[in-house]
């Protein structure tokens, strides 16, 4: 089997239907992979190209994300209502919160929402993230918090704008008391981040477990840590690449 390898984002070019099927059901199956999923629910979106009203791939209510293929994707409009004839059922209330940040965020590509134990433990601390690591320092200071206001549901527009106003310009965002949030340009970017959002995640609670002081690096080393992490351009595309191929060598029914 020939392996294709995904090239890093070329300026000024939009991926095609084809591509962001691919991409986002490979990203449902590394999720699964990695353990983030929760059963039939949370959700991976990316808005689809083309002139018009906002089109978005979602994954079909009811199967697991170990199950997701690039046919199965769903196409919803912003309101997370099927465009076309589908053949599974879609998620309207699961879609609220992706629905606020691709419509708040231009550069919004890509939206994923987890609940991890890992996650989930720190959404219900007021710590935040710490820099307990390397993998941590991306991360500290750089995260945006949202409180819980219940289940995300379409009667509660106003919680979008605080949603995306809690958000920024930032990747990341703990949602108090629920669990985590991830954004990209591209589906790489966002899964990128999520992966490395809920290693921070799981490297906190493993530490804060052991009852032992902590020992944090001071704010310069901080500092220079995520400068050297922010140099990297195109991000998270090289480790997107490995995983594609990682994929295509075991299970390539994604692409179906």
């Amino acid at each position: 089997m020939t392996l294709i390898t995904p090239r890093p984002p070329q300026p000024n070019h939009a991926p095609t239907e084809r591509d962001l099927r691919e991409d986002l059901a490979a990203a449902y199956r590394l999720i699964a992979r990695f353990g983030m999923d929760d059963l039939i629910y949370t959700h991976l979106s990316a808005r689809l190209p083309g002139e018009g009203e906002p089109r978005f791939l979602i994954n079909p209510y009811g199967m697991l994300f170990s199950e997701i293929t690039a046919s199965s994707l769903v196409v919803i409009d912003v309101e997370g209502n099927p465009v076309g004839e589908q053949l599974w059922p879609v998620n309207p209330a699961g879609f609220v919160i992706h629905s606020a940040i691709h419509m708040g965020r231009d550069n919004a590509h890509c939206v994923m929402h987890t609940h991890t134990l890992a996650g989930m433990a720190i959404a219900a601390t007021a710590d935040g993230i710490l820099p307990l690591n390397q993998m941590s320092m991306e991360f500290a200071g750089r995260v945006a918090i949202h409180d819980y206001e219940g289940i995300a549901a379409d009667d509660n527009l106003s919680e979008r704008e605080r949603l995306v106003r809690d958000l920024g310009s930032l990747n990341c965002a703990i949602l108090r008391n629920h669990g985590l949030l991830t954004v990209g340009e591209t589906i790489a970017e966002a899964f990128y981040y999520m992966y490395y959002l809920e290693m921070a995640c799981r490297i906190q609670v493993a530490a804060t477990a052991m009852g032992r002081p902590l020992a944090l690096p001071s704010e310069a080393v901080v500092a220079r840590t995520q400068a050297q992490f922010s140099g990297a351009p195109a991000k998270g595309w090289r480790p997107w690449a490995a995983l594609r191929r990682l994929l295509d060598r075991e299970d390539p029914s994604y692409r179906d």
